[in-house]
């Protein structure tokens, strides 16, 4: 191993105790064994029975918790869960250490595959959208939809403000900056996430807020944090680099679910003139442009994007509506149809 690469990751059964995570409320935890992996799931329990299920994939740096500001306002519409990603939130590190897309979305199947969820309305936000982008290509028979937000596609001319974070898969940068910023406080870290990944960052809550520094000071105790970031961004960086049937870009012309794409105006990270692009290459979208949002716009404008998720499956047939919520609905179009002629 060079002296430039992150050090050796403890096993799992010797990792330090930290504090657990947050769990919002109505929501549940629970820890899957796969093959070389061990996946939390968060999860939240369906308005009603038979209801399709649905998947949640997060970010670089993210985890389940980055969802649970939009799976409320889908109780009505879907069965939810969320996945924390190998190496991020509360799941520990894979066993083989592949942080690669192909090794994340292998890690989406695997659960898939073994929970038998699928066919599931699937979800992805930023590197989550190039690792669910890439399990709606090779496994069409586990996607019902896809909603992307903010996906990690390739760019040709990335944007400046992005350059930073890819900066951490060059070799020895991730020990560089650790040292560097060593006395920062995990208030100082949040507020530098928050400028970088939120439209506007007066609208975290000071509760938000506080969460997110509770958060981060988890993350800072797990021996293997910063190895997870590095390498999960050094699978980004060569992801982008792939051509041929495995580029993401030829990925996204495979996809065969009906997809709904979502780019903010004021993304730091994915740049918002990429939106066209894929509009262009996923068969069947829609998009929704948000030009006040950032990279995370389930969390900034969840109940918009609920809302256009409600669309995509009214314009799909695939809007599965509870019959009294329709008697009542139709009881109350005739009332009023009834006042209005009086």
């Amino acid at each position: 191993m060079s002296s430039t690469e992150l050090p050796f990751v403890p096993a799992t059964n010797v990792l330090p105790k930290v504090a657990p995570v947050r769990i919002a409320e109505g929501e549940r935890l629970r820890s899957v064994g796969l093959p070389g992996i061990t996946l939390t799931v968060r999860s939240r329990p369906p308005a009603r029975a038979g209801l399709p299920p649905a998947l949640y994939v997060h970010g670089l740096g993210g985890s389940s918790q980055n969802w649970s500001a939009l799976m409320p306002l889908h109780d009505e519409l879907v069965d939810s869960e969320a996945l924390d990603l190998p190496g991020f939130g509360d799941s520990p590190p894979p066993d083989d250490g592949d942080y690669s897309i192909t090794g994340h979305a292998r890690a989406v199947i695997r659960y898939l595959d073994s929970s038998g969820r699928g066919p599931v309305h699937l979800f992805g936000n930023s590197m989550g959208g190039a690792v669910t982008t890439r399990v709606a290509a090779v496994r069409p028979d586990l996607v019902r939809t896809l909603t992307l937000v903010s996906p990690a596609l390739p760019e040709v001319r990335v944007q400046r403000t992005a350059v930073p974070t890819a900066l951490l898969a060059v070799p020895g940068v991730a020990r560089l900056f650790t040292r560097l910023t060593q006395q920062w406080s995990a208030e100082q870290r949040v507020s530098g996430v928050m400028g970088l990944c939120y439209g506007d960052p007066g609208q975290v809550t000071p509760e938000g807020f506080r969460n997110a520094v509770e958060e981060m000071e988890r993350r800072q105790q797990l021996p293997y944090f910063w190895d997870a970031m590095t390498r999960s961004t050094r699978g980004i960086v060569n992801a982008y680099t792939l051509g041929g049937q495995h580029g993401l870009w030829r990925q996204a012309e495979r996809v065969l679910a009906p997809t709904l794409l979502v780019y903010g105006g004021r993304d730091q990270l994915v740049s918002y003139r990429m939106a066209q692009r894929a509009a262009r290459a996923f068969r069947d979208s829609r998009l929704l442009s948000l030009p006040d949002a950032g990279h995370v716009a389930m969390m900034e404008y969840p109940e918009t994007v609920a809302s256009a998720f409600r669309e995509l499956l009214s314009d799909t047939g695939e809007l599965k509506v509870d019959a009294g919520t329709v008697a009542a609905r139709t009881l109350g179009s005739r009332a009023d149809a009834a006042n209005a002629g009086s």
